[in-house]
């Protein structure tokens, strides 16, 4: 019988508790520690059946028995925290974005190529089945070349009202610990095009402030592959007042031979696809099969697969898919899109 790999969890914000929710449900994996600077968290936790529970994460780094870590803390705390567990010889799966600038990103990724282990980047968009099926679509040729990809994802935001209002975090409003606006959500679409198409440039980018923020809440960009001839659209906003599970994202791929876009693999009815997937997992459950954790949400179900991705990549040590190299890479992109539109904004002014 093989052993389970025994996790840690640095952070149980809404990320966290998601994670130790999906990970009840690996086949190969168990959460055994968590970690947060709040007493109230730590015993949210403890009703999952963690008994051991810190304070400090540097104290459930002490830990002997802890193979591989989750850590879901602030941006601004990922690098101090990816160091610090990269030293123990620990695995990781931290939440994107991987750092707040290239720099960092590029001393992450040295850092943990010279501690030998092994780091994923939450990039769960990558795990959407309708993500996927568009992807391979593309790899078999369906479209033939791709002149034009659409990248789409506008949201209500993290202040906007949802269906179970959850308290936004203080550092979500300072840029210098976010790290950017609306692209905290864009990074998605900029990891999506470099798996598709390669690294890309940035060639026109414009940022939008409908609300008083300190950051932007909508973007556009234009950005061309540099191992193709594909162009990309990037139109990314937190401005929208749809209430999920209505959810504005796809992919688009405009090309020689027609088009293929996500929409097609989305359900159409979300209820009737939640019923439906119950009843095969009800149906799973009676022959013996292996259960599908929230297929009933195409969206959550992506939280999941790429965790269970990521202990399975450990359990075969080999790398998991979007290391901190293609972290590297979105942060670049970013800065990019950040310096052109400065350019583009004094151009407008003059």
């Amino acid at each position: 019988m093989r052993r389970l790999l025994r996790l840690g969890v640095l952070g149980l914000g809404k990320m966290g508790v998601l994670h130790l929710r999906n990970s009840r449900h690996l086949p190969n994996a168990r959460v055994i520690s968590v970690a947060d600077a709040s007493k109230r968290a730590l015993k949210r936790a403890r009703k999952f059946g963690i008994k051991e529970t810190y304070l400090d994460y540097r104290d459930l780094l002490e830990r002997s028995d802890v193979d591989a870590v989750i850590i879901t803390l602030p941006n601004f705390l990922h690098k101090e925290s990816i160091f610090a567990t990269a030293e123990t010889g620990r695995h990781i799966f931290v939440e994107k974005p991987l750092a707040l600038s290239s720099k960092d990103c590029r001393d992450i990724r040295l850092k943990v190529e010279s501690c030998g282990v092994h780091l994923m980047v939450g990039h769960n968009y990558r795990f959407f089945e309708c993500v996927q099926k568009v992807k391979k679509l593309y790899d078999e040729g369906v479209v033939g070349d791709v002149e034009i990809a659409t990248l789409e994802l506008v949201l209500n935001g993290p202040f906007a009202p949802s269906v179970r209002p959850v308290p936004v975090s203080e550092w979500y409003f300072d840029k210098e610990k976010l790290g950017m606006g609306c692209l905290d959500s864009g990074v998605h679409l900029i990891d999506l095009f470099q798996w598709f198409f390669g690294a890309p440039s940035v060639l026109f980018a414009s940022l939008g402030y409908r609300f008083n923020l300190p950051y932007e809440d909508s973007v556009v960009a234009v950005l061309q592959s540099k191992t193709h001839k594909t162009r990309g659209v990037i139109n990314v906003g937190w401005f929208s007042k749809m209430i999920f599970p209505r959810f504005d994202f796809r992919i688009i791929l405009h090309g020689t031979n027609g088009f293929i876009s996500t929409d097609h693999f989305v359900p159409q009815n979300l209820y009737l696809h939640a019923m439906k997937e119950a009843s095969k997992n009800l149906v799973r459950r009676l022959l013996g099969g292996r259960l599908h954790p929230l297929t009933y949400t195409y969206y959550y179900a992506s939280y999941y697969e790429e965790i269970r991705h990521f202990c399975k990549a450990i359990e075969e040590d080999r790398k998991p898919e979007v290391g901190a190299k293609d972290a590297e890479t979105i942060a670049n992109t970013i800065e990019q899109i950040y310096r052109i539109a400065q350019v583009q904004a004094n151009h407008l002014k003059e």
